[in-house]
């Protein structure tokens, strides 16, 4: 499944497919630069504290790179 969107809703970042399904949830962290970076067909990018994540179509983390 492709990811179509992704947001931030309330303390969880949220990815969606393209006919709106929740593919996976994560927390968000509580910084003020912490959130959703942005998102592609197959991946979304968050930050948390100090570290920057790419997670695929499943959640699973594909990179965790200090910011």
């Amino acid at each position: 499944m492709a990811i179509g969107s992704a947001i931030e809703r309330g303390s969880l970042i949220c990815a969606f497919d393209e006919h709106g399904m929740t593919l996976f949830s994560k927390a968000k962290g509580s910084g003020p630069n912490d959130g959703l970076l942005g998102f592609s067909g197959s991946t979304v990018t968050v930050r948390f504290g100090s570290i920057i994540y790419t997670y695929d179509e499943k959640g699973m983390t594909l990179y965790a790179k200090a910011a």
